[in-house]
């Protein structure tokens, strides 16, 4: 027997099917019901909707609906408005450097019809009924067996109802790794109710598929910190400071509530919206979970909502499949302004706590700046016992670094 083998010849490189293609794209940009959830809620607010109802069933999996009533899908677009890269929002590549919309790759609803049956009902406020449609694999496909695939007039109220059915039911391995549907809907209620957070002006709602009552219920004009306590609640809330800064130098704005000195939750939440945009920057949430380190009672985690704005040309949207992350310019000297601010903003609230935490900030002082100054002296002045005073002290300079709290 011959020790010679055989050469290995390299297997012939092919096209694959345009059906392979989408789904395989469709699984990266759907990965679970809550990012499909965050799309469909993104065109809601693109098409300018005052009013949004989610329902769910069997987290999402069997059934997730999102009703607005935004300004509706033009009749005539229907045919193609699952298909991949088809939008309203950009022409040119050169747009997506000004872009103010949520969407702009066309690719969300192309995605979810690739995984899931899915159907849109949708009305125009100058048509005289509403048209439904039903999709499968980015095509119009008929409703029942046999029937026309065309939209059919039915009764509708102004804006879009979007359904998708049986999510996953072609990729069997993703379906099986998402069986707890409770998780799942845990998951769809947290980005509903971010965007409510967001969104003050908005109703949103949120529900069970045949549940009484509604999970979440936010009004038509409601305030942030109104939304923030009906979520959290009322203590959480409470424990809030607003900040709201603007920098000429480096073209940003910003807003937010965050955790005042006395706040006390064991579990952090981090709200970050990049022109409006719900994301996570990671450098971001590090420096201020950092700055906070030393300002909260030990196992205590803050609450950050922070809604910044930059100019749409300093901010790259276009790095992430899910668009969860964004790249922008002047990143190191933007994280310093945002922390500087919170940091001022805590110094200036003069909050009490446990005398306690005055002593273990000391001697976080002194290990970070290798002096004996403490950054929070006792109020003398405070009849409340073992209180003390957030202003700075002659010797307490203004942070000029992230992390920096001397």
């Amino acid at each position: 027997m011959s020790l010679d083998h055989a050469p290995i010849r390299p297997a012939p490189i092919r096209k694959l099917d345009e059906v392979v293609v989408n789904r395989i794209a469709a699984g990266e940009i759907i990965n679970r019901p809550s990012n499909a959830l965050k799309e469909l809620i993104e065109n809601s607010l693109d098409a300018g909707a005052t009013s949004i109802s989610i329902t769910v069933k069997d987290g999402g999996m069997k059934i997730l609906q999102i009703q607005d009533n935004g300004h509706g899908i033009r009749t005539e677009d229907l045919p193609i408005v699952c298909e991949r890269f088809t939008t309203s929002k950009l022409k040119v590549y050169e747009d997506l450097s000004h872009i103010q919309t949520y969407g702009f790759r066309g690719e969300a609803l192309a995605s979810i019809s690739h995984v899931s049956h899915l159907s849109i009902s949708t009305k125009q406020a100058d048509s005289e009924c509403a048209y439904k449609a039903c999709y499968a694999d980015g095509k119009l496909v008929p409703a029942k067996p046999g029937g026309s695939s065309d939209p059919v007039p039915c009764a509708g109220n102004n804006g879009t109802v979007i359904t998708a059915e049986d999510l996953f039911y072609n990729i069997l391995s993703r379906k099986a790794a998402l069986k707890n549907t409770r998780d799942e809907y845990n998951r769809i209620f947290e980005v509903a109710s971010r965007y409510a957070i967001h969104n003050s002006g908005i109703a949103f709602t949120c529900r069970k598929a045949g549940a009484p009552k509604v999970d979440l219920n936010t009004s038509v004009g409601a305030s942030t910190i109104t939304n923030i306590r009906q979520i959290f609640g009322s203590k959480i809330g409470s424990s809030l400071v607003e900040i709201k800064d603007t920098d000429a130098d480096l073209d940003i704005e910003f807003s937010g509530h965050v955790s005042s000195a006395a706040h006390e939750m064991h579990k952090s939440v981090f709200l970050l919206f990049i022109n409006h945009r719900l994301v996570d920057h990671t450098p971001i949430r590090r420096a201020i979970e950092a700055l906070y380190s030393s300002v909260l009672p030990k196992a205590s985690r803050p609450f950050v909502y922070l809604d910044l704005r930059i100019k749409p040309e300093n901010v790259d949207v276009n790095v992430h499949p899910t668009k969860r992350e964004v790249r922008f310019l002047n990143e190191d000297s933007i994280i310093n302004c945002i922390v500087d601010s919170i940091h001022n903003k805590l110094l200036s609230t003069n909050n009490t706590r446990e005398f306690a935490l005055q002593s273990r900030l000391q001697k976080q002082q002194s290990v970070i700046s290798g002096c004996d100054t403490p950054l929070l002296t006792p109020a003398a002045s405070s009849s409340t016992p073992g209180s003390f005073d957030l202003t700075p002290t002659a010797s307490t300079a203004t942070p000029n670094r992230v992390g920096n709290l001397s």
